[in-house]
């Protein structure tokens, strides 16, 4: 993996199992959007922030993303909620859908995501 490839997303030690998220700008499919980061039993995941149910944000606040257990990914709006490691559809009105996932990459104490055809840097200006 070459370093250009990779944009950074926060520091890896500000990134706690279970804790808040980090969200990140990206274009998905050309369009603005968001992604976020979250730690779940000591591995970071990525996902679109966007319910599989309704295509809105997940978080309840900015950054919180985990229903007040830490067992699952929860949408504020419609209480559909995922399994973290993997974005499937754990219950509620989501049924059968999961979140888009995003690579992410952690390495030298830093947390990155990596752009794919999907999902791409947003224009810097």
């Amino acid at each position: 993996m070459v370093d250009d490839e990779r944009l950074f997303v926060c520091d890896a030690e500000g990134l706690l199992d279970g804790g808040r998220g980090v969200r990140f700008a990206l274009l998905a499919w050309g369009q603005p959007a968001t992604g976020f980061v979250i730690r779940h039993r000591g591995q970071v995941h990525g996902y679109l922030n966007r319910c599989a149910h309704v295509p809105i944000e997940l978080d309840w606040r900015e950054g919180e993303f985990f229903e007040s257990g830490g067992q699952y990914l929860m949408c504020a709006t419609h209480g559909a909620v995922y399994e973290p490691d993997s974005g499937k559809c754990a219950g509620g009105p989501c049924r059968g859908g999961r979140l888009h996932p995003i690579a992410v990459h952690e390495g030298a104490g830093k947390i990155y995501w990596l752009p794919d055809e999907r999902f791409r840097a947003p224009a810097q200006g």
